[in-house]
């Protein structure tokens, strides 16, 4: 057992299924309610992110869709969703990961989640998944003030 309860991992994993169960409840309605929208920022290097050749090459390193008025076949699975989107007024079909989320925002409520990737500090931590943003400190360091994201960049 570890020396340690790994608090970032077990938020990490909470905030991912928080988006999950989102995405369930528009699934099953086949719509956002009310003036909601989604904007989320995904990895588009993610070895299990599927989408098009020419989409990839357009957007290298990441990709920001946004969920609101159109989008088809919504299909929100354990590990990832699938959904339709227009680009250019040409439907494509993209697979993401949850663990390939960078940020998910709903202005309409003022709410986002980024996640940030961190860099083990040993070996045994290497194959962990990036971790949410979160301030952990030892009892040595001192407290660091919390980072506030304007969700402002977000709206057009």
């Amino acid at each position: 057992m570890s020396q340690k309860i790994d608090y970032g991992n077990l938020m990490h994993r909470a905030m991912r299924t928080l988006i999950r169960d989102v995405l369930a409840d528009v699934q099953k309605t086949g719509k956002l309610p009310g003036d909601h929208r989604f904007i989320i920022t995904f990895d588009t290097l993610h070895p299990d992110v599927e989408m098009a050749d020419h989409l990839s090459d357009r957007y290298p390193g990441d990709m920001t869709i946004i969920m609101q008025h159109w989008f088809e076949n919504l299909d929100v699975g354990d590990e990832g969703f699938a959904v339709t989107l227009s680009f250019g007024n040409v439907p494509e079909p993209l697979y993401i990961p949850y663990d390939a989320i960078t940020t998910f925002a709903d202005p309409s409520v003022e709410f986002g989640l980024r996640f940030e990737t961190q860099i083990p500090d040993d070996e045994d931590e290497a194959d962990e998944a990036p971790m949410a943003e979160l301030a952990e400190t030892e009892d040595d360091e001192p407290r660091k003030d919390a980072e506030v994201v304007s969700l402002d960049k977000f709206r057009k």
